[in-house]
């Protein structure tokens, strides 16, 4: 079965990756890291809901705020970072990318890029059971930049989501975009909003730190398991590991 649907996902255009640029998926430093990020999210989650990093998070709220206003350039990058995961547009790009790959050719990634976006619905899981306020009334000196939001605030919709949506297609043109330069443009221009998207969150006062934080660490596990799943199968879906009986 599993056979069955990768010939269906396979196309001239996306079976003509060098298998060499695939490589063989390395186990134990994956494992170790999501063990990490797994025990460290549980060690914040669990002193969020204590409420135990409260002031902590306001400290370092007010003091991303307070250095970010003094640059204009700063404060309209972290405005910019923060815009596609707004609605309607965040939305419309995760499932865009993929219909994209799809046209193209790029079956298997498309699925796989959609696949990218579920990070969405962990999140949702772990907003409905910690119920976190955003910053608000309560902490009057920081600033609350006005958007299209709403829900609770942990852990990080934005950076959770970033990280798989834009981790994936990060990884997909990694692999497939053959032109050096090019590659690195693309490359960085998608790891640069995966990076900056949590301290955007902070600065505009849609988050705290330790909502972003957590959505790294949920986020990353998530798109080391995508990219191991893709990887294998990947692996069986190119002619020349078929042929080697790989």
């Amino acid at each position: 079965m599993l056979r069955l649907i990768l010939r269906l996902l396979t196309t001239k255009k996306n079976n003509r990756l060098d298998p060499n640029r695939v490589g063989v998926s390395r186990k134990a430093p994956k494992l170790l890291w999501s063990a990490i990020a797994i025990l460290t999210f549980s060690q914040v989650f669990m002193r969020v809901r204590k409420g135990e990093t409260a002031e902590l998070d306001a400290e370092i709220t007010h003091r991303v705020q307070v250095e970010g206003e003094k640059h204009r350039w700063f404060d309209r990058l972290m405005h910019i970072v923060s815009w596609p995961g707004f609605p309607p547009q965040s939305r419309i790009i995760p499932p865009g990318i993929s219909a994209i790959l799809w046209i193209k050719g790029y079956r298997l990634e498309a699925v796989f890029q959609l696949a990218a976006w579920g990070t969405g619905g962990v999140s949702s899981i772990f907003k409905r059971i910690v119920k976190r306020e955003r910053p608000g009334p309560k902490y009057p000196h920081l600033k609350v930049t006005k958007a299209n939001i709403g829900g609770t605030s942990f852990p990080s919709g934005h950076v959770i989501i970033y990280t798989g949506v834009y981790g994936f297609a990060a990884y997909l043109a990694a692999l497939w975009i053959e032109t050096k330069s090019v590659r690195r443009v693309v490359v960085g221009g998608l790891m640069g909003l995966v990076g900056l998207v949590g301290i955007s969150r902070v600065y505009l006062g849609h988050h705290w730190a330790t909502d972003t934080l957590a959505s790294y660490l949920l986020g990353t596990t998530y798109l080391v398991a995508l990219t191991s799943l893709y990887r294998r199968a990947k692996r069986m879906s190119l002619l020349p590991w078929r042929r080697q009986g790989l």
